[in-house]
């Protein structure tokens, strides 16, 4: 798999350089295709919320953070063969995970939300302020999934049927299309606002979420040292002028822009 490499300097003292020579530096994995948490600059420079969060854990270690750029699909077998120490790249913390990887505790929580066509909307009385409740006593709906992902098993464990779909593009259309075949799709907040940005007409949100998926930063099983690094600078998140501090005066706007109604909190608060 092709992978681009980046190299940030850590700020380090003069002191230090010269008592302890250069340090290696720490190798985060990550996917730079999903704005605004992983993705490059014009110039195909890293930026984003996982890239600040991932230089500023190189500074906590006193070392120099180099993004590895790798697909998503790639994270843990390169985590596994030694190419990389850390995924930092929005990972959810699953129990198939867990059997692979070590997790670090939670930092960011992604919300799973819903796209409702915009005619089932209004025949149901549903409002962006509808609850989970709401949507799950309409029993006649038509759900949209894809197979093996959350929009399909979370409907089929409430005791729904999914109709799959092959992709997220076609399960989108499905529910906005004028003729539609579907009724609700749920997904991960950005998917969902994107759809419902270039279907404004025939599609609306309902937000609240059906579930909060934990994402957490990955080593390779047994690295119990970097793990506890990791934990003790999660544990500063929140620390004045800490990190979640810093991601909401850097990148409040920016997620605003995007979902409309919240900010960096939507993806710090658990609920």
């Amino acid at each position: 798999m092709k992978k681009s490499y980046f190299l940030f300097s850590a700020i380090l003292s003069v002191g230090v350089l010269a008592s302890c020579g250069p340090s290696n530096p720490i190798r985060v994995g990550m996917d730079l295709r999903y704005p605004p948490f992983e993705t490059v600059t014009s110039d195909n420079v890293p930026e984003g919320i996982s890239v600040d969060v991932a230089i500023a854990f190189g500074e906590y270690l006193g070392r120099p953070t180099e993004i590895v750029n790798t697909g998503f699909g790639g994270l843990i077998p390169s985590l596994q063969s030694g190419e990389i120490d850390i995924v930092i790249a929005s990972m959810s913390i699953t129990d198939a995970r867990r059997v692979v990887v070590d997790f670090t505790d939670p930092y960011f929580f992604f919300k799973i939300i819903t796209l409702v066509n915009q005619d089932f909307a209004t025949a149901n009385s549903l409002t962006e302020d509808s609850t989970l409740q709401d949507l799950l006593d309409i029993d006649e709906a038509r759900y949209a999934g894809i197979a093996s992902q959350v929009s399909a098993t979370i409907p089929t464990q409430n005791g729904k049927t999914v109709t799959e779909y092959i992709d997220l593009p076609t399960a989108i259309e499905a529910v906005a299309a004028e003729q539609n075949s579907a009724d609700i799709l749920l997904m991960s907040a950005s998917p969902v606002v994107n759809a419902n940005n270039a279907n404004p007409d025939t599609t609306m949100i309902v937000w609240d979420p059906w579930i909060a998926s934990p994402i957490g930063m990955a080593v390779n099983k047994g690295n119990t040292a970097l793990l506890e690094q990791a934990n003790a600078f999660i544990d500063t998140f929140n620390d004045e002028d800490g990190m979640y501090d810093q991601l909401r005066a850097n990148w409040d706007e920016v997620v605003l822009a995007q979902l409309i109604r919240y900010g960096m909190d939507f993806y710090i608060l658990e609920e």
